[in-house]
C-alpha cells in the first residue's frame, strides 16, 4: 500500500482550514461555540480549526457507528461500501447543547446517511445553532441532500486516506490526503 498518490497538500489543508476558521469566527463573532467532532476521523482537523477559531470555543467529541456487513478491507476498497443506514451511538457528548452554538466537525460528508442521524439527534437537543464543518465533500455519493454549511474540499469518488481518514485503521497521520489505488 505504498503507491498512495497526493490529492490534497499539507499546504492547501493548512490554508483552506485556516480560511474555515476565518469563516466561523467571522460568523459567530462575539457568541461562544461547541466544536463537536466526530470520532475518530474529524480529532486532526477539529484540533487543527479549533487553533483558527478566535472565539471563545469548547470542543465535545460524539461516536458513531453505522450498521452493515462491512467487507473485508480490500473489498471495500475494490467495490466500495455502503451502510444498511441503521446508525448506532457509540459516544455521546458530555455536555448539554441546549441554546448553545454548535458546529458538527466531521471528516468526510459522503452519502449523508450518518450526518443526517446526526443532526436529527443533537436538534433534539435544542441548539441555538447546528452548523455542519467538513474537511471534505464527495457530493456524488449522496443518497441523502445534504451540504455541509463550511466544506474544505470537494472530491471525486475516490477512497481517501491521510489527515485523520483511514484504510483499516491506518494512514490517519498522514499529513496530506492521498487517494488509495483502486485494483
Amino acid at each position: 500500500m505504498t503507491d498512495l498518490k497526493v490529492l490534497i497538500t499539507r499546504d492547501a489543508i493548512a490554508k483552506r482550514v485556516g480560511e474555515l476558521g476565518a469563516d466561523i469566527t467571522k460568523d459567530f463573532s462575539g457568541q461562544s461555540i461547541i466544536l463537536l467532532g466526530v470520532l475518530k476521523g474529524a480529532a486532526i482537523f477539529l484540533s487543527d480549526l479549533a487553533r483558527h477559531v478566535k472565539l471563545d470555543a469548547t470542543f465535545d467529541f460524539i461516536g458513531v457507528s453505522s450498521y452493515g456487513n462491512r467487507p473485508s478491507p480490500a473489498s471495500e476498497l475494490k467495490s466500495g461500501w455502503d451502510s444498511t443506514g441503521e446508525v448506532r451511538l457509540l459516544k455521546d457528548v458530555d455536555q448539554s447543547l441546549k441554546d448553545k452554538n454548535v458546529i458538527l466537525v466531521e471528516d468526510i460528508l459522503d452519502t449523508g446517511l450518518t450526518m443526517t442521524y446526526l443532526k436529527k439527534l443533537l436538534m433534539a437537543r435544542q441548539p441555538r445553532s447546528l452548523k455542519v464543518a467538513a474537511l471534505l465533500d464527495k457530493p456524488s455519493r449522496r443518497k441523502l441532500p445534504l451540504e455541509g454549511d463550511y466544506v474544505g474540499f470537494k472530491i471525486p469518488d475516490e477512497f481517501v486516506v491521510g489527515y485523520g481518514l483511514d484504510y483499516a485503521e491506518k494512514y490517519r497521520n498522514l499529513a496530506d490526503i492521498c487517494v488509495v489505488p483502486r485494483e
